[in-house]
């Protein structure tokens, strides 16, 4: 498979976050040889790439995204001869390896700062961004412009001792590289080689958007020079390699992306398209400020991201992520409906044309995790937004319902592989507690019961692999402006799938025609209803839809 360059058209991709996976060794974190024993899971996912968070060295500010050492596994993961035995192993499987590279910054324990901070013609002072601030009336030094982190606050920080301050769009411990110089694109070329060279599948490449920012004119993402910076990284390391690229892209629009994806650019294979997940705040306000989804604005966007690439690009099928909630708590109802709205949301996002990639514990219907006070958050993004939100006079409660609703740890707590202690991650006590509904929702449980969210989710993926029009076909809205269906068609010369699901808690109902022509046939559905009574029901001129129900027709 992986001899073809385009292989990932053809592939699911399965995201581990490490530390959160499978704990061996009993420290209370996941690592390497977690991942290693239960790769015999992941395939019978029907999966064919495993997309490894950062598992590089690093002081853990960030989560692994703070690296201060590129080439070296953190010893709390295991060892670079632990990663060339996941990726034989998963080779044997015919799986490959995913890794995430954070080419954007350094952690500031990197070696390369740590040698600029040592003065002002440091061997490495120019791999970072420095610039000149202005002092106040009372002696206070200030920075270059009012540029914010994405973490919240000045995203510049002063250094005493050489009288400059550094760049950081993300933390003060995760210094922004300077990709304007050719010494530090060529280290980072190496670095990309060096992976390649050890058996990698591909690459994750972090906040790529922001490597061409110009912070003295307020630039960050998609600089003037970041294309070209793109097209170089590509040219001197995975052009012409059956090696897949993938970009987070947090602005793109499908004409942005195209711009990093079509094929004559020569850059990347894809971008996670993150437009859908700004759907559910309030216009013109942060994340944090909740509004619900807006379900046609949904179905239009994603109308416009199949239409715009097609024959042009190919889309990442994602809505779960390390850094995002989990979707069954998000978009779909984690109480009343949580098995049927779990496989509702899955059928309609991956049975789409572009790679699925599958998060961990989003195959059984993991949640978010019932947060009770600010105290239960370590996440350095969530406790600077709780600080900053109150600074700005936002009222406890609602920041800490926002925090609930959006943070990043809910999508970072074990794995939840059974109902012994720590929901079966570790014998030990996890680096983050388990969600309390372990012993309710996890993967033991699901293995043993056919119409459970885990064997949905393997029916779901090994029907996108054995029918070439859920790859190749058009695709067309239907009911467009109905209020809670999801409704859209994929077809070729050969064959035609509709998908139907209603997206809300409540019954639904539509006229339809199409479906009672013969030849139409259920697939499948996410309610355990004998087909025939569904065939019977295709046959009503208005059909009538439970909550969440799903209908996978073929014809």
């Amino acid at each position: 498979m992986f001899h073809d360059k385009n292989w990932w058209k053809n592939a699911v991709i399965y995201q581990i976050y490490p530390r959160s996976f499978y704990d061996t060794n009993d420290d209370g974190i996941g690592d390497i040889q977690g991942i290693i024993q239960k790769l015999d899971y992941i395939k019978s996912l029907n999966v064919d790439a495993i997309w490894l968070c950062p598992v590089c060295t690093s002081p853990d500010v960030d989560n692994g995204y703070d690296c201060s050492n590129y080439l070296e596994i953190d010893p709390r993961y295991g060892t670079n001869q632990d990663m060339s035995d996941l990726i034989a192993a998963a080779g044997e499987r015919e799986m490959g390896i995913i890794i995430d590279l954070v080419l954007n910054h350094t952690s500031d324990q990197h070696r390369w700062f740590q040698n600029a901070l040592t003065g002002r013609d440091a061997k490495f002072r120019d791999f970072y961004i420095w610039g000149e601030g202005t002092t106040d009336h009372y002696g206070n030094r200030l920075p270059p412009n009012d540029l914010q982190s994405n973490f919240g606050g000045s995203a510049w920080e002063y250094h005493r001792e050489t009288d400059q301050f550094y760049l950081h769009l993300h933390d003060k411990s995760q210094p922004d590289l300077n990709w304007s110089n050719p010494q530090v694109r060529d280290a980072l070329y190496g670095i990309v080689q060096f992976w390649i060279d050890q058996g990698v599948a591909g690459f994750r490449l972090d906040v790529i958007d922001l490597i061409g920012k110009e912070p003295f004119q307020n630039i960050t993402q998609n600089g003037p020079k970041m294309h070209d910076y793109i097209h170089e990284l590509a040219g001197k390391t995975f052009a012409g390699q059956p090696v897949m690229t993938i970009g987070e892209t947090w602005g793109a629009t499908p004409e942005e992306a195209l711009k990093f994806i079509a094929p004559e650019r020569q850059e990347l294979n894809m971008v996670f398209q993150f437009e859908p997940m700004q759907l559910d705040k309030q216009a013109g306000g942060q994340r944090w400020d909740l509004a619900p989804l807006d379900k046609l604005a949904f179905k239009k966007n994603y109308l416009k991201w199949q239409t715009s690439l097609r024959n042009r690009g190919w889309n990442a099928l994602f809505a779960n992520n390390h850094d995002l909630p989990r979707v069954v708590s998000r978009w779909g109802n984690d109480r009343e409906y949580r098995a049927q709205s779990a496989k509702a949301l899955a059928a309609v996002l991956y049975l789409m044309q572009g790679t699925p990639f599958i998060y961990q514990g989003e195959e059984i219907g993991m949640t978010n995790i019932p947060y009770d006070s600010i105290d239960d958050f370590i996440d350095i993004e969530t406790i600077n937004t709780w600080h900053e939100r109150k600074q700005r006079g936002i009222a406890e409660t609602e920041i800490l319902t926002s925090l609930r609703a959006k943070c990043r740890e809910n999508g970072r707590t074990p794995m939840q592989w059974n109902s012994q202690p720590y929901a079966g991650f570790s014998t030990a006590s996890p680096w983050y507690a388990a969600n309390p509904n372990y012993p309710e929702i996890n993967v033991a449980i699901q293995e043993s019961d056919q119409h459970s969210i885990l064997n949905f989710y393997r029916t779901l993926l090994q029907y996108r692999k054995e029918n070439p029009v859920i790859r190749d076909g058009e695709f067309q809205l239907l009911l467009t402006d109905h209020p809670d269906i999801f409704a859209y068609q994929r077809a070729t010369q050969e064959q035609s799938v509709w998908v139907i699901a209603n997206l809300s808690d409540r019954c639904t109902s539509w006229a339809q025609t199409q479906f009672k022509e013969p030849g139409r046939k259920i697939m499948f559905s996410n309610y355990p209803t004998d087909h025939h009574e569904i065939q019977e029901r295709m046959t009503h001129e208005t059909i009538r839809f439970a909550p969440w129900e799903l209908w996978v027709i073929e014809g």
